[in-house]
């Protein structure tokens, strides 16, 4: 198949979805769920108009890409006086809601799973166990829903997939055999400090040095017209490639440093975030509609019942148990905490890790790419569906109780 052709494939479901983009994001049916319908409608299992035959290294690259802008621009945007006032919450969530996500998951996985190891299943629980900032965003951005869920929302996706890594590479090293468990203390300590703080520092650095450079040259004049796409963009990418290249979460540097370049630059922030923001849709158009392209043959070639009871067990139970458990006693309603429990979507994060676990050639690989990939497509529908209706009715009731939460 010519490159040419699927250029020109691409090119055209780009530019027509472009052009009905705004009236759709108002509709149930748009976004991941679009993209990812037309890929795989066009791929070589359905029209078979464009076979983009990517490899994982290829996907991988693509959602950590698209993963990475969309974490710094969103942190960028996060309100710090809301963040400030509602910290427990999102704490909350990623240090009690997290890891009883990956318990959760590694108990439901040895009653479905009889076939595979101990710590194969607790690598299914860690890479489904990160909420998707991408995914999640049509709720996290709607005004509708009250700035407080927004905010916890938004920091809780920003900074799990980054918490994930040293637990995904410790039980990737148990799995494999490369590391006895009389070891894993130890190990998981050392990736622990070293993949979350190379990540921290990395993201502070960067974004502290280059919000002030990029207000010295905005202030005078330098920075303008067609340059004012390029600096949010490449300074997300170099906090991603930074830490990863010195051992640390990309995710981590990615959303510290946005979080830190938003705090700093209140007077220059919206006109250079717009900006970027259409560059971080445009990666994520291309990632959803690649990822599109092979799902089908991911959901298929090793589909059993025990996977999709699975996927719809993390998307539900496994996600709302331990939502309602860490923030019990916090004051919430109860549609809060289901509200919360429920927008939870898998995606772009679960991807990657996808693709680490999958370069280790380990036995029960074809049903891990597949719970994986089930757990994915479902959250896009199911999550893509009611994004915009539950957000409006939950704001309203929100709304009706004088905005309490």
């Amino acid at each position: 198949m010519s490159e040419y052709q699927i250029l020109t494939v691409f090119a055209a479901f780009a530019f027509i979805y472009s052009l009905i983009a705004s009236r759709l994001e108002k509709a149930p049916v748009n976004g991941a769920l679009v993209y990812v319908a037309a890929g795989m409608l066009l791929g070589p299992q359905g029209l078979g108009l464009i076979d983009l035959k990517l490899d994982g290294e290829t996907i991988s690259r693509l959602a950590e890409f698209a993963l990475a802008v969309c974490l710094f621009t969103d942190s960028s945007n996060a309100n710090l006086s809301v963040l400030r006032r509602i910290e427990a919450i999102p704490i909350r969530l990623l240090l009690i809601g997290l890891p009883l996500t990956i318990a959760l998951g590694l108990g439901l996985g040895l009653l479905v799973f009889g076939d595979l190891s101990f710590y194969e299943i607790a690598l299914i629980a860690t890479m489904l166990a990160p909420t998707d900032a991408a995914l999640g965003k049509a709720v996290v951005t709607n005004p509708a829903v009250p700035d407080t869920v927004r905010e916890s929302l938004n920091v809780e996706s920003g900074l799990n997939d980054g918490i994930c890594v040293p637990v995904i590479l410790l039980f990737l090293a148990l799995a494999a055999g490369s590391v006895e468990a009389s070891e894993s203390g130890g190990l998981a300590v050392k990736l622990t400090l070293e993949v979350i703080g190379i990540g921290v520092v990395t993201g502070l650095i960067l974004a502290v040095l280059g919000g002030v450079a990029l207000r010295t040259c905005s202030d005078r004049g330098w920075v303008a017209d067609t340059w004012l796409q390029i600096p949010i963009i490449a300074l997300a990418l170099l906090c991603f490639g930074l830490a990863q290249w010195l051992g640390g979460s990309g995710f981590i540097a990615c959303f510290v440093g946005g979080l830190t370049f938003g705090g700093m630059t209140k007077q220059h922030k919206e006109q250079f975030l717009r900006s970027a923001e259409g560059t971080a849709d445009a990666l994520a158009l291309l990632t959803w509609f690649a990822y599109g392209t092979v799902a089908i043959g991911l959901l298929f070639d090793q589909f059993s019942w025990r996977v999709v009871i699975y996927a719809v067990l993390s998307l539900t139970v496994v996600r709302m148990v331990p939502v309602y458990l860490c923030l019990a006693g916090k004051g919430l309603q109860q549609d809060t905490l289901l509200f919360m429990g429920w927008f939870g979507p898998r995606g772009l994060a679960s991807i990657v890790f996808a693709v680490m676990v999958m370069a280790d050639h380990l036995p029960g690989n074809d049903t891990i790419m597949a719970t994986v990939a089930w757990t994915i497509v479902l959250s896009i529908v199911a999550h893509g569906l009611t994004a915009n209706s539950l957000a409006s009715v939950y704001g309203a009731r929100a709304d009706h109780r004088g905005g309490k939460i």
